[in-house]
């Protein structure tokens, strides 16, 4: 059960801030565009799981919210953050993917309709429970009386009119298979969702391969945006983040098709050098062992010739 998980990661809570508040503190960054940035950390008892940036939309018809965080305290503390810079009630919840850091704060709004791609909606239904169980175990008592909550509208890509506001939505595939964008016509804040790690490095499980991402790029990067809000990392006005992350995804694509083709194992792949130019881009080294041992099988099988021909 999972309060047993959460009981063996007691001694790591009490490092944890004793209320479990998360602090949030949203930050206007464009006319009716609120943010709420996370940590580019790992997930630890210590920041409870709120390594994601979420945001809201004021718009005249109401507040749209854009993910829903890592737990259900975490989407509680975003409903108070909103109430205190508006009284527009709050009308529905987008979500980005699939990943429980973004959609694990369903439950405090169960009362609006929460919209997501269809593909995102079957994939927290296969994978949701366990996502859940692993994150009771990284991040203990923070988790106290989440749930799995999945998605009752469908989002369909194209434009999305709310009240004044006009969004473009965007279907991609690059980093689960399902992936939302969100492009505000009005300001030009792109939420990026995990299709953008900036500063952190990007993690790789479910993604349908590291070229179908970088084509993605490519057509984000073409939107007229101002500013981009990645899922992870901090905001930008430049294409910064879009030439780190093409940057960071040839390299490991290069890396990993150059072992395939000599043969190496893959624990010298986890191994190998990072550059200097991601020295300053957080958790370089635990993301590359996660990546090697996500794709590096796809590529060792690539490489393999059949011998009945």
């Amino acid at each position: 059960m999972r309060w047993i998980f959460a009981l063996g990661l007691l001694c790591c809570a009490l490092l944890a801030r004793a209320d479990f508040d998360y602090a949030l503190q949203p930050r206007e960054i464009a006319e009716g565009i609120w943010l709420l940035e996370g940590s580019t950390e790992n997930f630890d008892p210590r920041n409870g799981g709120a390594i994601v940036n979420t945001g809201f939309i004021v718009t005249t018809a109401g507040v749209l919210v854009i993910d829903s965080g890592p737990s259900k305290r975490y989407g509680e503390a975003l409903r108070r953050a909103i109430a205190t810079v508006t009284d527009k009630p709050v009308i529905k919840l987008l979500l980005t993917h699939h990943h429980p850091d973004h959609v694990l704060g369903n439950q405090a709004f169960s009362d609006v309709p929460i919209a997501a791609l269809p593909g995102t909606t079957a994939l927290l239904g296969e994978q949701g429970e366990a996502m859940a169980e692993s994150m009771y175990r990284l991040v203990g008592d923070w988790m106290r009386g989440t749930e799995v909550v999945l998605p009752n509208e469908t989002l369909v890509p194209g434009v999305l009119q709310v009240g004044d506001r006009q969004l473009r939505l965007l279907a991609l595939r690059g980093h689960t298979g399902a992936d939302l964008a969100i492009f505000d016509e009005r300001s030009g804040v792109l939420f990026a969702g995990d299709m953008l790690f900036y500063q952190r490095a990007l993690t790789t499980p479910g993604t349908p391969g590291l070229d179908v991402w970088l084509a993605d790029l490519a057509h984000l990067q073409a939107l007229p945006w101002q500013q981009i809000v990645p899922g992870h990392g901090p905001v930008a006005s430049s294409a910064a983040p879009f030439e780190q992350m093409r940057d960071y995804l040839g390299w490991l694509d290069g890396l990993l098709r150059a072992g395939a083709e000599q043969g190496a194992d893959m624990n010298t792949l986890i191994r190998s050098a990072i550059p200097e130019r991601f020295a300053g881009v957080s958790l370089s080294r635990y993301e590359l062992v996660r990546s090697v041992s996500h794709l590096y099988p796809r590529y060792e099988q690539a490489q393999m010739q059949r011998v009945d021909r």
